[in-house]
């Protein structure tokens, strides 16, 4: 399995490589995911570009470090994967905090951006209190608590209704996710 370390931090990624000139482009999760949510994009696309897929700190097999304090840890990493694996300008493909993470980046480093694709996302997710509520009830009651209500915005009646087995798992990976990573990134 191939990580890396970034600032002390041992990030999980797979790096997809690509003939020709085609900018490089980075898939950034959402909260309570890994990367293997990219996996059916990342095989349609392979081969046409370059890809790095990876997960977030304290999110799938990465570790959490001294933990994630703002959105700007996650978007030190980004800069240490990119540096890393030696990317001129990138395109970012950030879903929901992943998007955050995309947008922060390129507040920061617009030069290394070639593009942003945002799913799922704002400037600006949720209200403090609305999150200070989620990280309270994880805290008390852990994340399967609030699994259920998760997969109802995450899907649609549809998906629920007929893909019943990768509904399971999409909630498994949810509910299995390190505590200390997902409320990290709520609080970031």
């Amino acid at each position: 399995m191939p990580f890396v370390s970034i600032g002390g931090v041992a990030l999980h990624h797979r790096h997809i490589e690509a003939a020709g000139s085609s900018r490089p482009i980075i898939f950034i999760n959402s909260l309570g995911t890994d990367f293997r949510i990219w996996d059916d994009v990342v095989a349609r696309l392979a081969g046409e570009m370059p890809m790095l897929v990876y997960d977030k700190r304290g999110h799938g097999l990465s570790d959490i470090g001294s933990g994630v304090r703002s959105i700007n840890d996650h978007v030190d990493d980004l800069l240490g994967l990119i540096d890393h694996f030696g990317f001129g300008k990138v395109v970012l493909y950030g879903l929901s905090v992943g998007g955050l993470i995309a947008q922060r980046l390129y507040n920061r480093h617009p030069k290394c951006v070639e593009a942003l694709i945002l799913s799922d996302t704002a400037h600006k997710i949720g209200t403090a209190e609305s999150w200070n509520t989620r990280i309270a009830t994880v805290e008390r009651d852990g994340i399967e608590v609030i699994a259920d209500g998760i997969m109802k915005v995450w899907f649609t009646p549809e998906f629920h209704a007929k893909r019943s087995a990768e509904l399971a798992g999409c909630r498994n990976m949810l509910t299995r996710q390190a505590l200390p990573g997902y409320i990290g990134t709520c609080m970031a």
